[in-house]
């Protein structure tokens, strides 16, 4: 029923919007400054999960020894 993903006629009507809401000088700002969140996005969300990581072998230690 309903496809996964954009096709080509969604990327370019978004585009459109993009530049009509923003305009064309804007928009390599725009993706510039999306780019540089979802990269620390993931080094956030990678040290959460190495500190979860870290808490769970602590606390795998700590019940060990007991």
């Amino acid at each position: 029923m309903w496809e996964r993903g954009l096709s080509p006629a969604h990327i370019l009507l978004l585009l459109l919007v993009l530049i009509v809401l923003f305009g064309a000088k804007r928009i390599p700002d725009l993706a510039r400054s999306l780019g540089r969140s979802i990269g620390e996005f993931k080094k956030g969300r990678a040290e959460g999960e190495a500190e979860a990581r870290d808490a769970v072998a602590k606390k795998d230690d700590v019940s060990k020894k007991a």
